[in-house]
């Protein structure tokens, strides 16, 4: 596997796609994703509505970064970041979202918003790495936000 073999779209996926994503990661959220959404409500929605940012390696969808963006309350909110086990590592999680970024400063929006798992050190880490800084918090949640310039 190598970044070659991937391709970056947009909105490409559709609902099966994304649920079978979704059923191959979900073990590695905190805690496991389907203990929070029914997975092919959540697949619907976001195929529906939120704005998909996709990596694909021969057909299967292997990154995904979804989106709400609201423009009238100006910012993104980010309800999934998810790479198969198989491929982190290979900064898709990282180019997914400078294109989610990208995407949100074109539609003049001015910052994007996310909740992580408190116990999830490995995804706060990422965030703030790419310049999150804590928002708000609750029982086992932290609310981050990343200003767009």
């Amino acid at each position: 596997m190598s970044e070659t073999e991937l391709t970056y779209t947009i909105g490409k996926a559709g609902a099966a796609q994304i649920e079978t994503h979704l059923n191959h990661v979900n073990p590695h959220f905190v805690p496991p994703l389907d203990a929070k959404v029914n997975l092919h409500a959540y697949a619907l929605k976001l195929a529906e509505k939120a704005v998909n940012f996709e990596a694909w390696n021969n057909g299967l969808l292997v990154g995904l970064i979804a989106a709400y963006m609201n423009p009238t309350e100006g910012f993104a909110f980010i309800t999934n970041v998810s790479v198969y086990p198989e491929w982190m590592g290979k900064k898709i999680a990282a180019l997914l979202l400078e294109q989610c970024k990208h995407y949100a400063k074109h539609h003049h929006l001015k910052s994007i918003r996310l909740e992580v798992n408190k116990n999830n050190a490995a995804a706060i880490h990422f965030y703030k790495k790419y310049n999150f800084t804590l928002h708000d918090e609750k029982e086992d949640s932290y609310f981050m936000q990343c200003t767009l310039s």
